[in-house]
């Protein structure tokens, strides 16, 4: 694919010094709400199409401004968004006791060198994945037309949805959180014989935002997921398993659903992911071969222009070094408190970071295909998480068996901890992978040049690990996780979930302590296998298709999470119907997808920013003697009551309602 619109030799400020600025104050914006949504439902979105806009409405007001500029901006904000991506996994550091809260240098440093190695890793797939390849990038692509939109003085209205979205759900957020005049959800329990399950509404305004981006065939995915679950698996289990003594129905529920199911759906995951890495061998061998061609090239072969320049190899090199001598320190550093002979401490050292490199790099061509392949948000990497913490715990097992770490006091703890460690590298290499190429996408359609932005990603990557750690620990102490609560009287029905750390947690420590329960997870990988077999006739013989990984998602996540989703999900391909009705254009069109996109994105933004302030509220009033719901006016017969649940429920439909005017309008 030629890219003809802009002059290989057009001259423009890129790589600006009000543009770097602007891009890590976005920087940490965006970490911090991804953290906290990631924490809370175990995703996280893109924060590409948002930078873009609000670097446009900012720098528009600067004569000088260009698109080129603006590119930049959203490409360094959006790295740093998406590699808060690592709180996946290393929240459960506290989960298993080995932390008592995040050690700011050693989150700091994994986060920094795995995000830099993520953008290493994929620049020699530049070539094959991005300038000869028809994959769809559809956040590069979409990012790209917004910002020539805006380059061309045109309204996008994009600001106003953005603030609109981000106004509204922060309200929403602030009256259910904070004010808690509000319900976060409804659930009806039903009784079938004599087991039970339940049949839950969210009403959280993100997550709708979040299907809307997600689409409608992932969103019915997750929907076949809870069915599975909560139809099939959890009604048989409280049907043919006895109820213990003392417990409720209800609860009894919830414990199959949390220690059976879950694994079930941790299993579908796991085939799920192995697979598309399996689908990925190929086009991803071909991109290196491509991409090792074009580096022994002549000079005069190679016929370099402005756009296809991308980090010298003496420049990744050097890179490379720095970055592994930051892992082989943080190893160290990480290691040696458990008092370990040299020989084992360095042995520890150098197998963690040849494990992380190795099995990163290979992640890191499989996330960059996915991503052109179905987008950022829609990635597997979950499931490249589970197979990570796989691989680390194995390894790991081995080499403390031949140590005998786990004769030690805590040796079972520290081999989970360190399985962690590595994993949580391994991850924000893929995380940042994943994300890369679809900012290169949008730099190649809008005439950047690729080492700029190259080393825009850098920026974000080591902007955006500076604020991951500090808020962790805001949200850890205002809500705690499971099984790491910071304060005895806490209720840990308010913790965020953190749904992927808690289950790659389970995994290691099954693995290391001979407890996890195999036979589930065994369940779930024959659930997955049957699910690609669908999954295959679907896309070879029909228009439609079920994604495995997103039906193993629906299995694992709590119903709650996933029924805002599947309504984002549902009501987007309504809208879609709707506006093909009016006879529009496809340009009109898309320019009122894009509307909604927008929208969504602000009303994700708007409740993760308030979750983080409420947070900050929560630590301040608990550090000084005062509630953990500091800022509670319903008295505790109205939180017992229907009402939160009816307002809750009404204001949530409102939202809806107002989503689907902002998409539909003409203005």
């Amino acid at each position: 694919m030629k890219n003809e619109e802009f002059q290989h030799d057009l001259k423009l400020p890129e790589l600006t010094i009000r543009g770097m600025l602007l891009g890590a104050i976005l920087t940490i914006i965006f970490t911090a709400s991804n953290v906290y949504l990631g924490l809370k439902v175990g995703l996280t979105f893109s924060s590409a199409i948002p930078a873009a806009v609000i670097s446009m409405a900012i720098l528009r007001m600067c004569k000088d401004s260009n698109i080129l500029e603006n590119n930049m901006v959203q490409t360094q904000a959006s790295a740093a968004g998406t590699l808060s991506a690592i709180i996946f996994v290393i929240p459960g550091m506290l989960m298993i006791g080995y932390w008592q809260d995040f050690e700011f240098w050693q989150t700091l440093i994994v986060s920094a060198c795995g995000g830099c190695l993520g953008v290493l890793f994929t620049i020699p797939l530049r070539r094959a994945m991005v300038v000869h390849s028809d994959l769809p990038y559809p956040e590069g692509v979409a990012a790209a037309e917004i910002l020539k939109v805006g380059s061309s003085k045109k309204s996008v209205g994009g600001l106003k949805e953005i603030v609109s979205g981000g106004i509204i759900a922060s309200i929403v957020s602030f009256l259910t959180n904070g004010l808690y005049v509000l319900s976060s959800g409804l659930s009806m329990w039903f009784s079938i014989g004599k087991g039970m399950t339940q049949f839950p509404i969210g009403y959280s305004t993100a997550l709708v935002g979040a299907g809307y981006l997600v689409g409608i065939t992932s969103g019915l995915a997750m929907l076949a997921g809870i069915f599975i679950a909560w139809a099939g698996f959890v009604p048989y289990y409280t049907l043919t398993e006895i109820l213990p003594d003392g417990q409720t129905m209800k609860d009894f529920a919830q414990m199959m659903y949390s220690q059976r199911v879950r694994l079930i759906g941790a299993g579908a995951m796991g085939v799920a992911a192995v697979w598309t890495l399996i689908t990925l061998a190929k086009p991803v061998i071909d991109g290196v071969k491509e991409s090792l061609a074009a580096v022994r090239s002549s000079q005069i072969e190679k016929a370099k222009h402005r756009m296809d320049i991308d980090m010298s190899v003496k420049s990744i090199g050097i890179v490379f070094l720095i970055v592994t001598i930051g892992l082989l320190g943080v190893f160290y550093s990480f290691v040696s408190p458990a008092n370990l002979p040299l020989n084992q401490t360095l042995t520890f050292v150098i197998v963690g970071v040849i494990l992380a490199i190795m099995t990163g790099f290979f992640v890191a061509a499989a996330c960059a295909y996915m991503a052109g392949l179905i987008g950022t948000s829609s990635s597997p990497i979950s499931g490249i998480g589970i197979l990570a913490i796989i691989i680390s715990s194995l390894i790991m097992l081995v080499i403390c068996n031949s140590f005998g770490i786990f004769d030690l006091p805590n040796g079972d703890k520290f081999a989970t901890a360190t399985a962690i460690f590595t994993t949580s590298i391994i991850l924000a290499i893929a995380c940042i992978s994943n994300d890369n190429m679809q900012d290169l996408k949008t730099g190649y359609l809008v005439g950047a040049t690729p080492y700029r932005q190259q080393i825009a990603l850098l920026l974000g990557c080591v902007v955006g690990a500076f604020v991951i750690a500090p808020v962790l620990n805001l949200l850890y102490e205002a809500y705690g996780f499971p099984g790491a609560l910071p304060r005895a009287d806490m209720n840990p029905e308010t913790a965020l979930a953190a749904p992927q750390a808690a289950l790659m947690t389970t995994i290691a420590q099954g693995i290391f302590y001979s407890q996890l329960e195999w036979k589930y997870i065994f369940i779930g990988i024959g659930l997955g296998v049957i699910l690609v077999a669908i999954n295959l006739y679907l896309t070879r013989r029909t228009n439609y298709a079920l994604p495995p990984l997103a039906v193993g998602m629906g299995i694992y996540l709590p119903p709650s999470i996933q029924t805002p989703l599947v309504i984002g999900a549902v009501m987007g391909y309504f809208l879609d119907k709707v506006l093909r009705k009016k006879n529009l254009d496809e340009e009109s069109i898309e320019m009122h997808k894009n509307r909604g996109t927008l929208f969504a994105s602000g009303l994700i933004v708007g409740e993760s920013i308030m979750g983080v302030l409420l947070a900050a509220v929560i630590v301040v009033s608990v550090t000084n003697g005062g509630s953990d719901t500091p800022l509670s006016i319903a008295s505790e017969e109205f939180l017992n009551g229907i009402m939160p649940e009816l307002f809750g429920l009404i204001i949530f439909v409102l939202t809806i309602f107002i989503f689907c005017k902002i998409v539909c309008n003409r203005n």
